[in-house]
């Protein structure tokens, strides 16, 4: 086990926040804490017997995965506990798969959560659904990304890359004794095991979220990580879905899930994925070092690896930029001033290092706050550590995730992952359906525009 202090890597992303900015202005075991001068402990409410008056509030999250479902209802539930007079009702969580759906939904129907995480920040801020952070929350935060100017979300974490978790048994009974340098190297490898007798790869494909992992890593290594302004030029017309660099992404995603991935992947469920890996049925997940945590409760024997995988020229690509998401306060929670210091309270309480440290070793996250906090961490999560560290990895955001003039219509990541397992599975050319991706984008930008 290594302990490392996960904020050591404060430089680096504030170098990558200063970039994007740029971009976006042209154109998204047992844990410990350093308990030393901090803010966010400072202020964090501790638990009293005094009588005070209570309030209630609302909250909801995505918890597209289970690890982190259960952390922030431990931390909820210690809130509680230290705070015996606020009630925190209504806690609401939701697969990932339609979350702006689900948001939109609450709102409609007079529901819309008082404190709410946020990743869709400039659709709710521009529709007034949301205010800005205070300022007293948005200090506890190391150079959060800003909409329009301004804080709107208190970061839950940093991106963390994305890669392929193994079996390290299942790459040595297939003679594996190298990872790849090249993306070619790695198809490579996924013959090896395809020859040995186990299926190489597993893809929890029933969560459209799921998805999105593997269709980012191929526009990471052949889009954004040349061109991080493409979605805005993507809505100026400048380029189209159709493009050799597109139709080469889409390419190998449709070439891998063809000739690699478990041919039940569209009924697997995100929740599945762990449990099927160790059980050996399948050689390799790609995901995040939220599953980490599953993986060892699932089998705490299962040993497994971790890295991301280079594009064909052998460079390392990743998610790893900072976005503007989080807990985002409701304009409408915002009239109630009660209401108000009991949800900064649950802020300052969350985020407190102690209490954040469990959060963040839950999932294997990297903190946001400006003050040092550190978990133990295993190999695996070292390797992620490493990747955001490592100034030659190129470090760029989802398809969703950028914002400003990069942003995309709200609407359209869910329907081109959708049209993308349409692909696969229909044995379509990858040409004919990214024409219908450009018609789609403009429709959807029109839309948007009304």
């Amino acid at each position: 086990m290594y302990k490392k202090s996960v904020t050591a890597l404060s430089a680096t992303l504030l170098a990558a926040t200063a970039i994007l900015s740029a971009c976006g202005s042209n154109n998204n075991a047992s844990n410990t804490a350093n308990n030393g001068n901090n803010t966010a402990a400072t202020n964090a409410p501790a638990a009293t017997t005094d009588a005070k008056k209570e309030v209630q509030f609302s909250i909801g999250y995505a918890s597209g995965d289970p690890a982190t479902k259960e952390a922030i209802a431990e931390a909820v539930k210690a809130f509680m506990e230290a705070n015996p007079n606020v009630k925190i009702k209504d806690i609401s969580e939701t697969s990932s798969a339609a979350y702006l759906d689900w948001l939109k939904t609450k709102d409609a129907v007079g529901e819309f959560p008082d404190l709410v995480e946020i990743r869709d920040t400039q659709v709710f801020a521009d529709a007034g659904k949301i205010v800005e952070l205070p300022a007293d929350l948005a200090e506890l935060f190391d150079n959060p990304p800003q909409v329009d100017g301004k804080v709107w979300n208190a970061p839950m974490s940093v991106n963390v890359p994305q890669g392929i978790i193994y079996s390290k048994k299942a790459y040595a009974d297939a003679g594996i004794t190298e990872l790849p340098k090249t993306y070619d190297e790695f198809l490579a490898i996924q013959e090896k095991l395809k020859a040995s007798g186990i299926t190489p790869l597993v893809v929890g494909g029933k969560d459209i979220f799921h998805m999105g992992f593997w269709v980012n890593k191929f526009l990471i290594d052949d889009v954004y990580s040349k061109d991080p302004d493409w979605n805005s030029k993507r809505t100026a017309k400048t380029v189209s879905f159709t493009d050799a660099n597109v139709v080469q992404a889409m390419t190998d995603f449709k070439d891998l899930f063809t000739n690699y991935v478990d041919k039940g992947w569209l009924s697997t469920g995100d929740n599945q994925t762990a449990s099927i890996l160790v059980a050996g049925k399948a050689a390799q997940l790609y995901s995040g070092t939220w599953m980490f945590t599953q993986i060892q409760e699932a089998d705490p024997s299962f040993e497994f690896g971790f890295y991301a995988i280079p594009d064909r020229e052998g460079k390392v690509n990743v998610i790893g930029l900072p976005s503007p998401a989080g807990w985002s306060l409701s304009a409408e929670a915002a009239k109630d001033a009660d209401k108000t210091e009991a949800i900064k309270d649950f802020i300052r309480f969350f985020f407190a290092p102690e209490q954040y440290a469990k959060y963040l070793a839950s999932i294997n996250a990297i903190p946001s706050t400006k003050e040092k906090v550190t978990y133990e961490t295993g190999e695996q999560m070292q390797v992620a550590l490493d990747l955001i560290a490592d100034p030659n990895v190129t470090k760029s955001l989802a398809i969703n995730n950028w914002w400003g003039d990069n942003l995309i219509p709200p609407q359209f990541r869910n329907w081109f992952y959708k049209l993308l397992q349409d692909l696969v599975v229909k044995d379509e050319n990858v040409t004919d359906y990214m024409k219908q991706a450009d018609t789609e984008y403009d429709a959807q930008v029109k839309a948007n525009q009304q």
